[in-house]
């Protein structure tokens, strides 16, 4: 009977986080619309950034160029927890942190579930990039708010 139990809470665990991960607006492919975006001419562009659930994380993959037009790619995995989790194939940081926080529209929030994330980037314990990511209430589109500097701690 204990197995039987144990077994059960496994399977609803697991059913839970897979209800949850598809109420978040932020999974997803999201592709740059270069018409609407602004950016500082020496900062990267992410082109494609994919948000997938996996084995109860959140895998981040980002396809994009660099200031010098070079093709980059860098991949992340953690939990949106505001804790720091590896990055790989990223210059500027080595690990990078992503935590679920509430828009000032409530009731957009309610709709969406989280509708804005926040995220740190650190190269050897240094921040080098933080910002904020927020998805539109129709969940059609998001918007990246970021400032960073180079492993340097140039801007």
């Amino acid at each position: 009977m204990k197995t039987q139990t144990s077994v059960l809470a496994l399977v609803l665990c697991f059913v839970g986080s897979v209800v949850c991960f598809a109420k978040d607006p932020n999974l997803g492919t999201w592709k740059l619309n270069e018409a609407n975006s602004r950016w500082s001419p020496r900062a990267p562009t992410n082109r494609t950034v994919v948000y997938e659930s996996s084995h109860g994380d959140v895998k981040v993959t980002v396809d994009g160029t660099d200031a010098g037009g070079n093709p980059t790619h860098n991949e992340w995995s953690g939990k949106f927890d505001g804790k720091d989790y590896p990055v790989t194939g990223d210059s500027t940081s080595d690990t990078r942190a992503y935590k679920k926080i509430d828009d000032l529209d409530q009731s957009n929030c309610a709709k969406l579930n989280f509708c804005t994330l926040e995220f740190t980037g650190k190269k050897n314990g240094m921040v080098t990039m933080s910002g904020y990511i927020v998805v539109s209430p129709d969940g059609k589109s998001r918007t990246v708010t970021m400032s960073g500097s180079d492993p340097n701690g140039n801007q």
